[in-house]
């Protein structure tokens, strides 16, 4: 670990990023270029203390979420995100958990979906990172880490997890999740996460052991959803999907069904927030979301 270096390194990328690549206003009376230190954090989750004490070498060693969120933030490349890593003296996270690595582009484009619901997950349905809206529509990332995290795996093992959706719709979201999985299993070949989720839900869920027998295979690239939000009722939405090259992870974004009061609902949900959006439905259940 090499916290000095590191400091160092943080504070290079972000002399080398405009406000506008990143999606913040320019404002006047800026005496740097780059991004303020202030504003890396608020992009990171981060305290400015802490984020202050990082580029100084000091303070504790930075967590594995917290340096996913810093290369997020500062849209480093696979290789300066492994470096950062290296810097930190934290091992390099695997591909497909929730601090893996999303493309600089793939961000880029996610954050310029002004006023459209839209986050990035991975094949397995972790949610890897998302915008405010997506946010308050679909609620935060649970708290545990890995391919716990997935909500494919929540689906069958959590009931909470079932709440976004009508119970009228439950079976052919069941349907298109382990068909998406089987997929995923063929792209993967032989990989430990795949087969921990495999396992684990043979092990503890009937229901996918009757669907998994049916070896459908499906790689959905749309669908129209119903899903159920505390505040706003029931919403009608197409769930689009642009995929990275490997297909390991996926751009999602939400538009309403023409035609439906889903239109209001979501010029709604933007006025709404995210504070509210937790009243009645647990915080790990949503996200993860697939066409």
């Amino acid at each position: 670990m090499n916290l000095s270096e590191l400091g160092g390194f943080l504070k290079s990328r972000r002399d080398r990023i405009r406000p506008a690549d990143v999606g913040l206003p320019t404002g006047r009376g800026r005496r740097v270029s780059g991004l303020r230190r202030e504003e890396v954090a608020q992009l990171a989750g981060a305290s400015v203390d802490y984020y202050i004490e990082l580029e100084r070498g000091a303070g504790v060693q930075p967590s594995e979420q917290m340096l996913a969120a810093l290369a997020r933030a500062l849209r480093l490349s696979r290789e300066e995100r492994d470096h950062l890593f290296a810097l930190a003296g934290r091992p390099v996270p695997r591909p497909g958990g929730p601090a893996d690595h999303v493309h600089p582009g793939m961000l880029d484009l996610m954050h310029r979906l002004d006023g459209t619901p839209a986050q990035v997950v991975t094949d397995l349905r972790v949610m890897l990172v998302q915008n405010p809206l997506a946010r308050a529509l679909l609620g935060p990332p649970p708290s545990t880490t890995g391919w716990t995290a997935s909500f494919l795996y929540r689906w069958f093992t959590d009931p909470a997890a079932r709440t976004l959706y009508p119970p009228e719709d439950h079976a052919k979201v069941t349907r298109s999740f382990v068909a998406d999985l089987r997929a995923a299993s063929a792209r993967r070949g032989n990989d430990p996460e795949v087969t921990a989720i495999i396992t684990a839900l043979t092990a503890r869920s009937p229901e996918f052991r009757e669907h998994w027998a049916r070896h459908d295979v499906e790689f959905r690239r749309h669908d129209r959803k119903r899903l159920i939000h505390p505040e706003l009722g029931l919403l009608e939405v197409n769930c689009l999907s642009l995929f990275s090259e490997d297909g390991r992870q996926r751009l999602l974004w939400f538009t309403p069904a023409v035609g439906t009061d889903s239109v209001a609902k979501l010029e709604l949900l933007a006025v709404l927030g995210t504070d509210e959006v937790q009243s009645d439905r647990s915080t790990a259940d949503i996200e993860g979301l697939d066409a």
